[in-house]
């Protein structure tokens, strides 16, 4: 059985090493404060923007069916989460993986999108939160929290939830990832 996943950090620094250390050339992360045209500008090329919200505690409602591409989820990589606290590596992975065209991810997550993109998006997940690489490289960068991973923590009630989503142009067309 594998390890649990930690929370990491909502740092563009944090993201940059995590992608650095699953092997990803060339690919900076950058905090905004504004999604303004002239601000953007000198940061091109920009993959996509992972946003960091504050999670209900009563959930989401759900989405209408139409919001959801069944065939656009068999041709770009999206995996479905399936565990606690991957969110963040999940949104950086779903921006990344459908650049592979633009962007060097590098041999190992190389093999990993080949072997993933042939399973339907929710055993994607699967196999990402099955992922030793991932989910260490991921661990890495976890909030110091000693002794204490998600499998062995309660409901704790009293801390907010936090989500990482991503958008992305993808064929023209924007995408949310939200795994």
């Amino acid at each position: 059985m594998s390890g649990g996943w930690n929370t990491i950090e909502s740092d563009a620094g944090v993201f940059t090493y995590l992608l650095e250390n699953l092997g990803v050339k060339g690919v900076q992360f950058e905090e905004l404060l504004t999604l303004s045209p002239d601000d953007l500008a000198p940061l091109q090329p920009v993959y996509g923007i992972i946003f960091l919200f504050r999670y209900p505690s009563e959930g989401l409602p759900p989405r209408p069916k139409e919001s959801y591409d069944e065939d656009a989820a068999e041709s770009l990589f999206f995996a479905r989460q399936t565990i606690q606290n991957a969110c963040g590596t999940q949104a950086l992975l779903s921006v990344v993986m459908n650049k592979n065209d633009e962007v060097d991810i590098g041999d190992r997550l190389g093999e990993f999108r080949e072997f993933a993109m042939a399973l339907p998006p929710e055993f994607r997940g699967e196999a990402l939160s099955n992922s030793e690489l991932i989910r260490e490289v991921h661990n890495s960068f976890a909030k110091s929290s000693p002794f204490v991973d998600e499998t062995q923590r309660g409901d704790e009630g009293g801390e907010d939830a936090f989500h990482f989503v991503a958008y992305s142009s993808i064929g023209g067309k924007l995408y949310e990832l939200d795994g």
